[in-house]
C-alpha cells in the first residue's frame, strides 16, 4: 500500500506558474505509476498527466500538453507537476494517484487508480 500527500496548490494569475508535489507519506512509489487528476464541481474527474517511476515515460492530456511537465524524484518518493502558462480553465481540485498498471491507455482513457491522495486546490484568476 501507499499513501499519497499532495501539496503546492494556490491562487495564481493567468499566465503564471505553480508546482504541485505528490509525496508518499507511507510506502514507496516502487512498482507504481503516479498520475495527476483534476476535478471541478459538477464535472467528472479528468486525467491530466502521469509518469512511470520505473522508466520515466510520461503522458499528458491534450489540454495541458506543452504547458505542464511531470517529473519524479525516486530518491524522495515524490512526483512533481510543473504547471506553466496557467489558464482560468485550469482551476480545479488537483489529486495525485497511484496505479500498479499503466496509468494511461491512450485515446483520452485514464484507468482508475489504485490509491488516491487528498486534493490540493489550484485557482487561476483572469
Amino acid at each position: 500500500d501507499v499513501q499519497l500527500q499532495a501539496s503546492g496548490g494556490g491562487l495564481v494569475q493567468a499566465g503564471g506558474s505553480l508546482r504541485l508535489s505528490c509525496a508518499a507519506s507511507e510506502g514507496t512509489f516502487d512498482d507504481y505509476n503516479i498520475g495527476w487528476f483534476r476535478q471541478v464541481p459538477g464535472k467528472e474527474r479528468e486525467g491530466v498527466s502521469c509518469i512511470s517511476t520505473s522508466d520515466g515515460s510520461t503522458s499528458y492530456s491534450d489540454s495541458v500538453k506543452g504547458r505542464f511537465t511531470i517529473s519524479s524524484d525516486n530518491a524522495k518518493n515524490t512526483v512533481y507537476l510543473q504547471m506553466n502558462s496557467l489558464k482560468p480553465e485550469d482551476t480545479a481540485l488537483y489529486y495525485c494517484a497511484a496505479r500498479m498498471g499503466l496509468c494511461y491507455y491512450g485515446g483520452g482513457y485514464w484507468p482508475r487508480p489504485d490509491y488516491w491522495g487528498q486534493g490540493t486546490q489550484v485557482t487561476v484568476s483572469s
